[in-house]
């Protein structure tokens, strides 16, 4: 929906509703990214073709066409009336927040702990999927060597395994109060809330959802563990 503006009768108040829609565009999606403390730095680049007034009876309406990328948006202010007119803006912002930075080296697959970043405001303007939440980092390690000053990105995370293929497991089935538990080989390997294959006590094969390390729970239930402990 376009976002509907005081009467804008010269060219500089146009630019500065556009400016200002461009930044409440970039606040609500830093609130849905869970940015923490975000600033913008935003200014909207004129064209050579002049930008003429709008009567003061016809208030200018800007809308949002493309917020993509923050170094290049695109919006379009639009003074109705028969004498009106429409005129594309693109803005360009620089966009930094509180973000999560390595505060020591991380060797690939080993588990990334809050204790090893550390929350510094940084240029984000070209990254979209910084870490603020340092709750996301539990149950996850680095997808490769991570160096002391960088810029933690969640690409650079993967789930950790939490079974791997050939271990025993614990196949723990709850039922209200009750809860059966027996021994269990693991078949694939697995991260928390992965479903893998395990092979009980009995030798039958299930479905079983990894829930902590070398423990799973069946996925299907019920299901028949006979031996409880």
């Amino acid at each position: 929906m376009p976002i509907l503006g005081e009467a804008a009768t010269t060219a500089e108040q146009t630019v500065a509703l556009v400016e200002q829609t461009a930044r409440e565009a970039l606040l609500r999606q830093a609130d849905g990214n869970g940015l923490v403390e975000p600033e913008f730095e935003v200014s909207a680049v004129r064209t050579s073709r002049a930008l003429p007034a709008c009567p003061a009876a016809a208030p200018v309406a800007v809308g949002v066409l493309d917020a993509r990328q923050a170094t290049r948006m695109r919006l379009v202010a639009t003074c109705p009336g028969d004498a009106g007119w429409k005129y594309e803006f693109v803005v360009r912002a620089r966009v930094t927040a509180r973000v999560a930075v390595m505060a020591a080296d991380v060797a690939s697959g080993k588990p990334v702990d809050a204790a090893d970043v550390a929350l510094e405001r940084r240029d984000i303007s070209l990254v979209s999927d910084t870490v603020s939440d340092l709750a996301l980092l539990e149950g996850m390690s680095a997808r490769r060597s991570l160096r002391s000053g960088e810029l933690l990105r969640q690409n650079m995370l993967t789930a950790q395994l939490l079974v791997k293929r050939g271990e025993a497991v614990r196949i723990v089935a709850r039922n209200e109060q009750i809860e059966v538990s027996m021994a269990g080989e693991a078949l694939d390997p697995g991260a928390r809330g992965a479903l893998i294959r395990v092979r009980n006590n009995n030798g039958n094969v299930i479905k079983a959802r990894v829930t902590g390390a070398g423990t799973v729970e069946p996925a299907d239930l019920p299901v028949s563990i006979q031996s409880p402990r």
